[in-house]
């Protein structure tokens, strides 16, 4: 099977958001070792699973240029996917751990790291055309797990679906158009995990479900 094209990525000084493209210079000076850039998406693009947050974190893929790798969420995150063979190795924090996506693709639905970790809408929007193109260059794409209610709502604008139509509910399966599937989790975060809004059974749960549906053929039930 032959891919479609490599989906276009943010350039390194990307200009459609002026306060992120302002927090990257003052990264730059103040940490000039990070990436300190648009964090690229990772994993295979025939996979049938694409795991989606909200945005680099400040300490973490800010600083490593790998979604999830250097904070708190990516423990969670990763120790699951390995658990359930989505990915092979060991997640040690670093990009260059050896850790192989085997199973799924992971990206943001924004690429830069956003002042106290949160987006502003418009950003949102300014990102939503690189989403739409990690799912357009996905063949494969069974099932978006969303992580967070930013996350799911960031995708449902990719398919001009109403937020309101389609409510984000950890645990919830939502149908979008294509047949493509959304599966809604609380956000790995430290505050969620940390408070027990959401433990390991409760993410572990989710994806043992997505993987059963992303391995079904289109039409199975």
């Amino acid at each position: 099977m032959t891919l479609p094209a490599e989906p276009a990525q943010p350039p390194p000084d990307c200009p459609l958001c002026p306060r992120l493209a302002a927090l990257r210079q003052a990264n730059r000076a103040a940490f000039p070792d990070w990436h300190n850039a648009p964090v690229p998406s990772w994993g295979p693009r025939d996979a049938r699973i694409l795991v989606l947050g909200m945005a680099p974190g400040q300490r973490g893929a800010n600083r490593t240029g790998r979604p999830f790798t250097g904070d708190h969420a990516g423990r969670l995150l990763y120790a699951t996917l390995l658990r359930f063979g989505l990915a092979e190795g060991t997640y040690e924090e670093r990009p260059d751990d050896g850790l192989v996506l085997t199973g799924c693709r992971v990206t943001n639905a924004v690429r830069c790291v956003p002042p106290a970790n949160l987006p502003e809408p418009a950003e949102i929007r300014a990102c939503n055309g690189f989403l739409a193109g990690e799912l357009a260059a996905m063949p494969n794409l069974r099932v978006v797990l969303a992580l967070g209610v930013l996350a799911h709502n960031a995708l449902l604008r990719v398919f001009g679906v109403p937020a309101a139509r389609l409510k984000f509910a950890h645990g919830a399966l939502h149908d979008l158009p294509g047949g493509l599937r959304l599966a809604d989790s609380y956000h790995v975060s430290r505050y969620n995990t940390s408070t027990r809004k959401l433990t390991t059974e409760m993410f572990e749960a989710v994806v043992s479900d997505l993987v059963g549906l992303a391995s079904r053929e289109p039409g199975g039930t």
